[in-house]
């Protein structure tokens, strides 16, 4: 029987084969204590069936790994499935070719003019292949920051909330009260 302390390609392959032939995109794996194995997963750019994971399509993938890792002889204890939340981590290039012009969160591995951490918008460098800039507002002025994915320790995105169904509500008096006194004595 495999082990999760077996080698990681064995069940780290099958996880992913598993995850990408259902339609999804791995974002990563995490064994953890108490033989729990963490699976985080996202809907692929342009997937017709929306933008967001839902509930439903972490059941599914927990139901077909549950199965993958007993034929595979993976031992594990608890399997975790969940989406990469709002601040969605980014880990391989093709994630940050994925988010071009979005708001992230970016630290670096060594510190550039005294700082690790940098907020801006994540942009290309003059080529691809030349690597990544971080477009930033250091309060006064816009700034750049080239760099690697060598150079990076974390990278995620910026949460963005939006309460759509309050943009709509009628201004005034009549939408916080909508004419009902709340039961209070006048």
């Amino acid at each position: 029987m495999t082990s999760l302390d077996a080698p990681v390609g064995s069940w780290q392959s099958a996880v992913e084969r598993t995850v990408t032939g259902l339609g999804y995109e791995l974002v990563e794996t995490e064994r953890a204590g108490g033989g729990l194995l963490r699976v985080t997963i996202d809907r692929l750019a342009g997937d017709p069936n929306g933008a967001f994971v839902t509930v439903e399509d972490c059941e599914k993938v927990t139901r077909q790994l549950q199965h993958v890792l007993e034929v595979e002889g993976c031992d594990y204890a608890r399997l975790e499935v969940s989406s990469p939340g709002l601040d969605r981590p980014l880990r391989t290039a093709a994630h940050f070719e994925r988010f071009v012009g979005v708001q992230i969160d970016l630290t670096l591995k060594l510190a550039f003019q005294g700082r690790k951490k940098y907020r801006g918008e994540l942009q290309w460098r003059e080529a691809p292949q030349d690597g990544w800039r971080l477009v930033f507002n250091d309060g006064k002025v816009d700034q750049a920051l080239d760099f690697s994915l060598d150079e990076v320790r974390e990278a995620r995105l910026v949460p963005v909330l939006d309460f759509k169904g309050r943009r709509f509500a009628p201004a005034g008096p009549t939408a916080a009260h909508d004419g009902v006194d709340g039961g209070r004595d006048r």
